[in-house]
C-alpha cells in the first residue's frame, strides 16, 4: 500500500542526518573553511587587479557573491552523500519503515539548512573581520540569507538528481563541478557583467546565480531588489518542479 508523505517522518530523517554530521565533523569543510578559503583568494590574490588596487570596495561587492556560489557548491555533498548511502544498502533498511518513498530524500535537504546556514554566518562573520560591512539593516541581512538557504535547498535537488543517476559518488562531484563551475563563473559573481563580451553577457542575464548574486547584493549594500528577488524565486520553484520529481524517478529505479 502506498504510504502518504509525513512531515514527522522527513524531520526524524533529517535528524539522522544531522547527527551523523556532528559524528564526522570533516563533512562540514565545505560549509567552514571553504568559504574562508575562497574569500581570501579571490580578495587578496585577484581583488587589487580587479579593483585597481581598493580591496575594501571589492570586498564589499565580493562577499555577496560569494555567498551564492559556496552554497552552489557546498550542495554537492548531498548528491554524493546519497549516492554512498545507496551503495551501502541504507535505503534498503528506509524502504522496510512505514514512511512514504519520497522521505529519505526530502529529509536529506531539510538536514541540509543547518549546513547552510552555517556557510553564511562563518561567510558573514568572517567577511565582517576583514572590514565587510553591510549598507542595509539587520532584517534585509536576515532575508539575503534566507533567499540564499531558500535556493541552495532548491539547488540540492539538481545535486539529489545526479546523485541517483551516476554511479559512483566520486562521478557526482566530476558532474556538478562541470555544471557549477560555469555558472559560477559565467555570473556577475566576481566581476561586472559591463566587463564581459556581449556572447557572455546574454548568458550571465539569465544564469540563475546571477539573479541570487544580485538580490543578495542589493539587500546587503541597498538597491532596487524587487525584480531580482522575484527571479529567484521563480528559479525556486522552476529547480523544485523539475528536479525533485526527476531525483525520486531515479530514487525509486536505483532502489
Amino acid at each position: 500500500m502506498k504510504k502518504r508523505f509525513s512531515l514527522r517522518h522527513a524531520f526524524v530523517l533529517a535528524k539522522r542526518n544531522i547527527i551523523k554530521l556532528t559524528r564526522t565533523p570533516e563533512q562540514l569543510i565545505d560549509v567552514t573553511l571553504q568559504p574562508i578559503i575562497f574569500l581570501v583568494l579571490f580578495l587578496y590574490v585577484f581583488g587589487g587587479a580587479i579593483s585597481h588596487g581598493n580591496q575594501h570596495d571589492y570586498l564589499q561587492y565580493l562577499l555577496p557573491g560569494l555567498i551564492g556560489q559556496t552554497i552552489a557548491m557546498s550542495s554537492i555533498s548531498i548528491g554524493q552523500n546519497m549516492n554512498a548511502d545507496i551503495e551501502k544498502g541504507v535505503f534498503d533498511r528506509f524502504r522496510s519503515l512505514p514512511i512514504a518513498r519520497s522521505v529519505p530524500l526530502v529529509g536529506a535537504v531539510f538536514a541540509d539548512f543547518f549546513r547552510y546556514l552555517v556557510l553564511c554566518v562563518i561567510l558573514v562573520g568572517f567577511g565582517y573581520i576583514l572590514g565587510f560591512r553591510i549598507a542595509t539593516n539587520p532584517l534585509d541581512l536576515l532575508a539575503a540569507l534566507g533567499i540564499a538557504i531558500c535556493f541552495a535547498l532548491a539547488f540540492a535537488w539538481v545535486s539529489l538528481f545526479v546523485g541517483m543517476t551516476v554511479r559512483t559518488s566520486g562521478a557526482v562531484q566530476g558532474v556538478m563541478f562541470l555544471l557549477i563551475f560555469p555558472l559560477s563563473f559565467g555570473s556577475n559573481t566576481f566581476v561586472q557583467t559591463t566587463t564581459m563580451p556581449g556572447w557572455l553577457q546574454a548568458f550571465v542575464n539569465v544564469n540563475p546565480l546571477s539573479h541570487l548574486v544580485s538580490a543578495v547584493r542589493g539587500l546587503l549594500l541597498g538597491g532596487p531588489v524587487g525584480a531580482q528577488i522575484g527571479w529567484t524565486f521563480v528559479w525556486i520553484v522552476g529547480l523544485i518542479a523539475v528536479f525533485f520529481p526527476l531525483a525520486m524517478r531515479g530514487y525509486i529505479r536505483r532502489t
